[in-house]
């Protein structure tokens, strides 16, 4: 849970200097933003393993410690807050944001958690604390970080699957496509880490001696995933009808790794796209797809994302009849997601946090939060009715619509 620190005890921290659990800015320039950043990748790190949280405070002053003040404006906390989730800093930090008045003036303060799942990366490259000064992880550094994760706290994305070994993953995937989106080119130069190594950081095996596994190894890079978690896979229906009793057209269990299933979902999808021509309103004939598939994409992303994988053998279900198209997700909403506050902009959780890091990495989602707030505006573009989400229980339902009837085409 995260706790505001007394404004005295953030006198004492800033009074006593910029150390490894406090750093400060005058402003917030465009140079102070990415060094911001890599502090907040270093205070979730936290190598020196205080178990505490770290602090950016901008309208300090250093070396003098003055407290000179800033604007702190809703737009500043804003784009502060914003660092958390812009995907930069992956896997996403526990942090939060505020305005406090010290000293009659006002400063913003960043408080970032320690991370139970390090190692956090900015860009691809391991920040960490080292004193008053940042820097970037050693590979000794690394497997510190890599040891600290305790199996307790784990998500179930990062749960080791005891019977799966590294000859179930596709390595040269992981070699040749995976690791050069995760670090950055400086990183990968150095090349003095094992293939356990590489693989621990990025938290496809537990750990460097105990070389198994886990759930995101293998749903990201499984030779054979479902052998493992069986219900990871789409069920792909067309359906000639408005009703699942109707006349089914196509039906196919679509399995893999996760990149795999995406792209099979996607030319499915474009195959059933199907275009109606136009040839009475105009001498030209003219095409029209069904729907925006990139909306009916986004939102199949985020039923892979936000899914459970846990004690359950349920697909993701992506049925399209005549009149619109559904998308099942196991797993109802997640954290401090309710069914009041599902989809709204700006609120999101992570049930599976780290198949989210592997899927920004991937290039499988551009941006964390903006999957269903794309698919509204593409689908109202083009002429269709706002997405409709059926929050159960056990599982959410996504409605796409066929274009509003009169619609202009």
């Amino acid at each position: 849970m995260m706790v505001s620190l007394a404004d005295s005890d953030l006198l004492h921290l800033i009074d006593y200097g910029e150390a490894d659990r406090v750093e400060f800015k005058e402003t917030l320039s465009r140079s102070a933003a990415n060094e911001i950043r890599e502090a907040i990748c270093a205070f979730a790190n936290d190598l020196p393993d205080h178990r505490a949280p770290g602090l950016v405070v901008i309208g300090v002053r250093d070396p003098d410690r003055s407290i000179v003040g800033a604007e702190v404006s809703d737009e500043m906390l804003r784009n502060l807050a914003d660092m958390k989730t812009d995907g930069n800093i992956l896997p996403l930090p526990s942090m939060q944001v505020e305005k406090k008045t010290l000293r009659d003036r006002d400063v913003a303060v960043v408080t970032v958690l320690p991370s139970d799942s390090p190692p956090v990366r900015y860009r691809g490259r391991i920040q960490i604390r080292i004193g008053p000064r940042r820097g970037i992880a050693t590979a000794q550094d690394e497997r510190i970080l890599n040891e600290r994760r305790r199996y307790g706290d784990r998500p179930f994305d990062l749960q080791p699957v005891p019977t799966a070994e590294l000859r179930d993953l596709n390595l040269v995937v992981f070699e040749n496509e995976y690791l050069p989106q995760a670090f950055s080119d400086d990183v990968l130069a150095a090349n003095d880490r094992t293939l356990e190594e590489r693989l621990a950081a990025t938290k496809m095996i537990a750990e460097v001696d105990n070389p198994v596994a886990t759930v995101l190894g293998i749903l990201t890079l499984g030779k054979s995933p479902q052998d493992f978690l069986p219900g990871a896979y789409v069920q792909f229906l067309r359906v000639d009808g408005i009703d699942l009793s109707d006349a089914i057209i196509d039906n196919e269990e679509i399995r893999g790794s996760v990149s795999d299933i995406l792209r099979r979902v996607d030319e499915k999808l474009r195959a059933h796209n199907l275009s109606s021509i136009d040839f009475v309103s105009s001498l030209i004939e003219r095409r029209e797809n069904l729907y925006p598939i990139p909306a009916v994409e986004q939102i199949v992303n985020n039923a892979i994302m936000h899914r459970t994988y846990e004690s359950t053998n349920a697909p993701v279900k992506v049925h399209w009849f005549n009149d619109r198209i559904e998308i099942i997700s196991p797993g109802g909403p997640y954290g401090t997601i309710s069914p009041e506050t599902f989809g709204q902009p700006g609120l999101t959780d992570y049930r599976n946090l780290n198949l989210a890091d592997a899927m920004k990495t991937l290039g499988l989602v551009q941006r964390f939060g903006f999957g269903i707030p794309a698919a509204r505006r593409m689908l109202r573009e083009s002429g269709h009715p706002e997405p409709e989400f059926s929050i159960q229980g056990n599982h959410v339902i996504a409605t796409i619509r066929a274009r509003f009837a009169g619609a202009r085409e």
